[in-house]
């Protein structure tokens, strides 16, 4: 079996000699798989993934989240399955092993390093060399099966964790969580240029926390910045995908372990999944 079998590339890299150092899944095989990215933390890059897994799959596509946002997982938590456990199973060699993601109420395959240890409180007190060891094992050890969609929650900014993502696994491109600020599209704009400079295509940008909908009244109000998500898109160079609010009632669904059902319930959603799959 040719490497360029399982790679979401199939070839199109240019290396005839099949020496390339990029990994592909020891379990299963991979369609597409698309990093989310943020230039900083906190802005809502797991909820992007989340509601990108969950419009895929709405539509009948396989799909898998792998956490990679190592220090920081909160995948489980988004899905309202941090209560679950990955399985450990031994691998093809005696020093491997093999991960069994846990699924979703959908049927979204997700592996994070919280769904590995016994508390999910439990820090991640590792250096660089260590992080990198153990993001590329969650992805190349974890059986998979056959995906249409791996997304990658992508450890924020342009540090060692985003350049190993960026460098050792075949990406197809990648969304970009924001919000609204010009402090955070200046440092946005840093994560633009490192995909450009490493030739990763950037589908476009999803502003978070755009605005808040008046309960009395029903009108949108911009929280964070005046200026529209059209303006901070163009500023970046990238197409906007969508613009989402501030919305309590997603942080409840997210606890009750619903948000799936409550995402596809939601026409403000839409947009996400409309707009990406225009540009894929």
């Amino acid at each position: 079996m040719s490497k360029c079998d399982n790679c979401s590339s199939k070839g199109k890299c240019g290396n005839k000699e099949n020496t390339c150092s990029v990994l592909v899944p020891s379990y299963g095989s991979i369609k597409n798989i698309i990093g989310v990215m943020s230039g900083k933390g906190g802005v809502g890059k797991s909820t992007v993934t989340g509601i990108l897994a969950t419009k895929l799959r709405s539509l009948g596509y396989k799909v898998g989240i792998l956490d990679g946002d190592i220090t920081g997982p909160s995948m489980p938590r988004f899905f309202g399955i941090n209560k679950e456990r990955a399985q450990i199973l031994p691998g093809k060699t005696q020093e491997e092993a093999k991960f069994l993601p846990v699924e979703t109420e959908t049927g979204i395959k997700v592996i994070s390093l919280n769904l590995l240890t016994e508390e999910e409180e439990q820090p991640v007190i590792w250096r660089g060399p260590v992080l990198t060891g153990v993001l590329t094992q969650m992805y190349r050890d974890t059986e998979w099966g056959e995906l249409d969609y791996l997304l990658i929650d992508m450890p924020p900014g342009t540090g060692d964790l985003a350049l190993t993502v960026m460098q050792s696994i075949p990406l197809n491109g990648i969304v970009i969580a924001a919000t609204p600020q010009d402090m955070v599209t200046m440092i946005v704009k840093k994560v633009v240029i490192m995909a450009q400079k490493m030739n990763i295509k950037v589908y476009g940008v999803v502003e978070n926390m755009a605005y808040i909908v008046c309960g009395d009244c029903g009108k949108k109000q911009n929280v964070f910045s005046k200026k529209s998500g059209e303006e901070q898109a163009k500023n970046l160079g990238i197409p906007l995908l969508a613009e989402l609010p501030i919305d309590l009632d997603l942080v409840d669904k997210m606890e009750a372990g619903e948000v799936e059902e409550y995402i596809n319930s939601l026409e403000q959603y839409n947009s996400v999944l409309t707009n990406f799959m225009r540009l894929v």
